[in-house]
């Protein structure tokens, strides 16, 4: 969170990724820090996945990530 406020007060664009688990301490995190950071949310867990798993995310969340950027 802290990377992506400090690059966004840069002028850089971001978007943050994290798992659903993730999505109300993400916003609590956001609120303290002022910001409002354009994230994309996958399927919980992560880190037990094959590759194959690993990459199915990435592809489905392909076109939000791209959308946030250059929105």
């Amino acid at each position: 969170m802290h990377d992506i406020a400090d690059l966004e007060s840069r002028g850089v664009p971001g978007v943050i990724v994290a798992s659903e688990e993730f999505r109300e301490a993400l916003a609590a995190q956001a609120r303290s820090l002022g910001v409002e950071p354009a994230a994309v949310y996958v399927a919980h867990p992560i880190q037990d996945r094959t590759d194959e798993e690993l990459a199915a995310l990435a592809d489905g969340a392909l076109d939000s990530l791209l959308a946030a950027l250059t929105s």
